[in-house]
């Protein structure tokens, strides 16, 4: 079983990982972590070096859990959730787990909601952590 992780080192993190190493051990699955940056000239070199230092702890903490997984730093030109969504399709993911932030309703609707997107264009089911 392939589960995507959707990660960006936020507070969020640690539930989001704790129940992926839970489901990886439960159905003996391989985690991808992914973080998505857009890209271009939006995206600044130290903004993609602390993304990947974000994925290399996470892939730390499943290394201690005892669970398969591997880092993907997508910068693709993509919105997060769109990028999220046409990656689980590329590697055939079973599951994705994401965090979602509270945000107000005239906040989502400015700067709408990757979990959203996620969940709504998915190809297999989403796990949303709060």
């Amino acid at each position: 079983m392939k589960i995507l992780v959707g990660y960006k080192g936020t507070n969020v993190g640690k539930d989001l990982m704790n129940i992926a190493a839970k489901h990886a051990k439960a159905f003996d699955g391989k985690i991808l972590i992914v973080t998505s940056l857009i890209g271009g000239e939006k995206t600044e070199g130290q903004e993609i070096a602390k993304a990947k230092d974000n994925l290399e702890q996470a892939k730390v903490y499943f290394d201690n859990a005892g669970v398969e997984s591997e880092t993907h730093l997508l910068v693709r030109r993509l919105e997060a959730g769109e990028d999220i969504v046409t990656f689980a399709k590329e590697k055939n993911v079973d599951e994705i787990i994401i965090g979602v932030r509270s945000r107000s309703k005239v906040g989502k609707l400015i700067f709408g909601s990757t979990a959203q997107t996620v969940t709504l264009g998915a190809h297999c089911p989403v796990l949303t952590v709060k």
